[in-house]
Order: structure tokens, then C-alpha cells, then sequence
């Protein structure tokens, strides 16, 4: 067997097809100081810790000059906090509404499991927000063997490597050669990559498409097929060593 493990990402990879959540709670956050960021600069640092994703978001051009024109100055890390307080509270008040498991979730862990896989998860929410989602992927059948969040690793989310680690720490995972990092974001195959692991991108349902799964079945198939290939050059450019249209994929991966 070439993988002793595999790390998935939580919302956007295995629950919370589009990765939703946390968009909805970033824009309600963002509203109540009268600016309104677009899909796309929402979800540029998606899988980020959540205040390094608002400092980013607040450091886009468009963005920054918005907050000048809304509050009469340039913003400061001060503005940071709020903010990113502010998205905490939002999101904590919807996170339990996204906790489905993605299609095909529950049915592929069983079979890595019965190939004798150790499954493990990182995360951009927090121990009081999984606290909530948690429980709710398990009882519709989805419970990763660990996960650890940001509050785990003294605050250093993606990009930082740490939270794969103590994931193989907790399974008693050895070789970083013999663990796949399975997620839906940029953040996620650059954490994957930092942590010496074989990384993997998911197209349908990830915060990279973007779109609610009514959404994507309605597309016609020339453009499904641009949507795809859109979101495989995104992983591919960060650097991913594969890229999956679901997670079924990664089973023909370790099969190989």
C-alpha cells in the first residue's frame, strides 16, 4: 500500500458542498461596515486562518479603497480584529446548518478504511466551531479518526504545515511520503506541500468552483468542462500532485 493516510480538509471537501458557510458569514461581516466583496475576493483565501483571510481580504485594492470611502480612513489591524470577531459570531450562528456530508463522502472513508487507511482532518474553523459541525457530519455518517484546527497549533493555520502534523502524530503516521493531503482550496495544497505530502485538489463541490450543486448540475457540459478545467489550473498552479473531480477519486489514487 502506498498510503498509510489521508488529511482532508473539512468544509468545501468532505461537508458543506461550495463551501458556504464561511462565505456567507465573511460577506455579512464585511456588510456591517458598508462594503460588499464580491464571490471572488471572498474566496480568493479561502482555507486561510480565518483573521489572515480577512487581512487579506482587507489588503485587495478594491477592497482597501472601499474602506476608505466607507470610514474615512485606511484600515488598521484594529479593523482586522473587528472584523474578523464579527465573522466568528456569524459564523457561528449558521455553521450547524452546514455540516452534509458531500456526495460519495461517507461510502469512499469506509472502503480507505477497510484498505487499512488512518483518516485524519485540518481546518480553518476554530475547537468551538467543529465542536458544533462535528457532531452533526458524524450522526449523517461522516467522523474523521482526528481532525485539529488553528487552535491547536498556536494559531498557525494554512499555509503553515503544523495541523498535518499533529493529524500523523495523533494516527502515528511516520513517513510525510506515505500521507496524502486531500482539500478544496489554494491554502490547502500549499499546507499539504509545506508538510511534504502528496497533495490533491477537488473540483465539484469546493470553495475553488464556488457553486451550489444545483448550480453545477445545471451547467451545460461545454461549461462543466470550463468550470473544471478552471478549477484544476488553480490547483495545479499552487501545486498539486493530482486533482479529483469528487472524492471517489482519491480511492483510484491509492489504488494505483
Amino acid at each position: 500500500m502506498k498510503y498509510d493516510g489521508i488529511i482532508f480538509d473539512w468544509a468545501g471537501t468532505t461537508v458543506d458542498y461550495g463551501c458556504f458557510a464561511p462565505v456567507k458569514a465573511f460577506i455579512e461581516a464585511f456588510e456591517q461596515f458598508g462594503i460588499t466583496p464580491t464571490l471572488e475576493e471572498v474566496r480568493k483565501p479561502m482555507g486561510m486562518l480565518k483573521i489572515d483571510h480577512v487581512r487579506t481580504m482587507l489588503s485587495m485594492e478594491r477592497i482597501s479603497k472601499a474602506w476608505e470611502e466607507s470610514q474615512g480612513r485606511p484600515w488598521t489591524e484594529e479593523d482586522v480584529k473587528a472584523v474578523y470577531e464579527l465573522s466568528e459570531s456569524k459564523i457561528m450562528e449558521i455553521v450547524e446548518h452546514y455540516a452534509d456530508p458531500k456526495p460519495y463522502v461517507t461510502e469512499t472513508v469506509a472502503k480507505l478504511r477497510e484498505m487499512g487507511m488512518k483518516i485524519g482532518s485540518t481546518t480553518g474553523y476554530t475547537d468551538e466551531m467543529m465542536a458544533v459541525v462535528a457532531p452533526k457530519a458524524k450522526e449523517q455518517g461522516y467522523a474523521p479518526d482526528c481532525w485539529f484546527s488553528p487552535d491547536s497549533t498556536g494559531k498557525k493555520g494554512r499555509p503553515y504545515p503544523y495541523m498535518v502534523f499533529r493529524n500523523m502524530e495523533a494516527l502515528g503516521l511516520m513517513d510525510v511520503t506515505r500521507v496524502m493531503k486531500v482539500g478544496d482550496t489554494v491554502a490547502d495544497i500549499k499546507e499539504g506541500k509545506n508538510a511534504g505530502l502528496t497533495t490533491v485538489g477537488i473540483i465539484e463541490g469546493s470553495s475553488v468552483m464556488g457553486l451550489t450543486k444545483e448550480e453545477y448540475e445545471a451547467l451545460l457540459p461545454e461549461q462543466r468542462e470550463e468550470a473544471d478545467e478552471k478549477a484544476r489550473q488553480i490547483y495545479l498552479q499552487a501545486g498539486a500532485d493530482h486533482v479529483v473531480r469528487d472524492i471517489r477519486g482519491v480511492l483510484e489514487l491509492v489504488s494505483e
